[in-house]
């Protein structure tokens, strides 16, 4: 063996040794306020924060992950403003109309029926929801639906609460292909 060779050996043998190491000391810390922060409460004083509470509001403006901003009212003109400017983000594919058909069975099926006549059980109880192949709901767009879908209309209540403004377009997207149906395929 030539000396580059055992020079090299020894590096590559000292690097493995440097790096197999137990010891629970992690070396320098660059930044321990970092590596190192103090976990206050929630609820608890914290003499950091210029009002001396730990919970802070978040900034102006921000909007948390997956959440869609909508800048409408529950009111009868914003529906109308949002038919003419949502748009339904997702393709008509049979995975999102099978995603949005096991949605609205979930939520909409005891008002509206399964095919959308407003005939569904809680019917008797309750005064008819519209049928999905009424001119005024066929001619709805789509950001329309969703707007109802998002505030409620009438005696339907607002499902923002409980469905995701995702699942709410998948739900069109099925809705779409109910109130679409030719009427001999309706009965």
């Amino acid at each position: 063996m030539t000396a580059p060779h055992v020079v090299v050996a020894v590096v590559i043998a000292a690097a493995s040794l440097a790096c197999a190491s137990q010891s629970p000391h992690r070396g320098y810390e660059y930044m321990p306020d970092m590596a190192r922060s103090v976990p206050y409460d929630t609820f608890a004083p914290n003499p950091v924060t210029r009002n001396g509470i730990t919970q802070q509001m978040p900034v102006a403006g921000t909007i948390p992950r997956g959440f869609l901003p909508l800048h409408y009212s529950g009111t009868a003109a914003d529906a109308e403003r949002a038919g003419r400017e949502l748009f339904n983000p997702n393709a008509h594919t049979p995975t999102t109309i099978g995603q949005g058909r096991r949605l609205y069975e979930t939520f909409c099926l005891v008002c509206h029926g399964v095919s959308g006549d407003g005939d569904g059980p809680l019917v008797p109880m309750i005064p008819n929801p519209p049928a999905y192949s009424s001119e005024r709901v066929r001619s709805m767009p789509a950001g329309h639906l969703f707007h109802v879908i998002t505030y409620g209309s009438g005696r339907m209540p607002s499902y923002a609460s409980q469905i995701p403004a995702n699942d709410r377009w998948l739900i069109v997207g099925y809705v779409d292909t109910l109130r679409t149906r030719r009427p001999e395929a309706q009965r």
